[in-house]
């Protein structure tokens, strides 16, 4: 017998990838668990798959970045509940970080994509289930969004909560208008200027040397300092909320278009997001 839940929840993150570089993520997580039935008749309560699935991704992946530890590219290193870690581009970019270990989810496999991620996720949670559910399947998949969409990274020292981690991330929608009539034109370009963009804030940023940007801050969750190419980045003058996101796009897009009402409508990850005009 197999009991399923599909989108059980959504995960934002951000991975490493030897191409891309660093890059912002969504995924609905689905979930499959076959079994015998118990003494009430089933595989397992709903209520506890709901419970448990969510609570361990919310905990072990969501808003953290998932690095691939057997990829050739990496250089780990541990010290007490601090991860080091230096990452290869193929093109030579070189990006690095310091953080607390709870920023990051070391995943047993050579790159990071939705199979790889859902065989570790599954390997971790065996011992999750009562003993009559035989075999969890997990999958993750992207929205389908009919439309522009970009993938960022950042981190958020003022938030009390996960959103604090330096590097993690969203793959969100992005929608424009101008006098009350939708650009689609508007909505790619800045899809395709923020496409695996790190967004960072001036009064986080430490060094600008041989064209490499150096963020730095202390959160609640400890000491966070990230190295990246400036050309896998985006500057803004105030915090990466998504409140800033959209009033930045907007104030931007009216500097271009003087003459015309701009309406931003700026999602961060899955059906969430702010609203800006000017």
């Amino acid at each position: 017998m197999q009991l399923f839940v599909e989108q059980l929840t959504n995960v934002d993150f951000s991975y490493l990838d030897a191409k891309r570089g660093l890059v912002g993520e969504t995924w609905w997580a689905s979930a499959v668990l076959d079994g015998a039935l118990d003494e009430q008749g089933m595989v397992c309560d709903f209520g506890i798959v709901k419970k448990t699935l969510r609570n361990w991704l919310d905990d072990e992946l969501d808003h953290r970045l998932l690095v691939p530890v057997q990829s050739p590219a990496l250089t780990l290193k541990h010290s007490g509940d601090i991860i080091e870690l230096s990452w290869q581009y193929d093109n030579g970019d070189l990006l690095e970080m310091r953080a607390p270990r709870q920023a990051v989810a070391l995943v047993d496999a050579e790159q990071i994509d939705a199979n790889s991620v859902a065989h570790w996720c599954r390997e971790q949670l065996r011992s999750h289930f009562p003993v009559n559910v035989e075999q969890l399947t997990l999958s993750f998949a992207a929205e389908n969004i009919d439309g522009a969409f970009y993938h960022y990274s950042h981190g958020l020292k003022k938030h009390n909560g996960n959103c604090q981690r330096i590097a993690h991330g969203h793959r969100s929608r992005i929608q424009i208008w101008l006098d009350d009539e939708r650009s689609s034109t508007l909505e790619q370009q800045w899809a395709e200027r923020w496409a695996d963009i790190y967004l960072g804030s001036t009064e986080d940023l430490i060094s600008s040397d041989n064209n490499q940007l150096l963020f730095r801050y202390s959160a609640q969750q400890g000491e966070f300092e990230l190295s990246l190419p400036a050309s896998r980045n985006y500057m803004m003058e105030t915090d990466t909320t998504v409140e800033f996101i959209a009033r930045h796009l907007a104030d931007t897009i009216k500097q271009q278009h003087p003459d015309s009402q701009v309406r931003v409508r700026a999602f961060e990850g899955v059906n969430k997001g702010a609203i800006a005009e000017a």
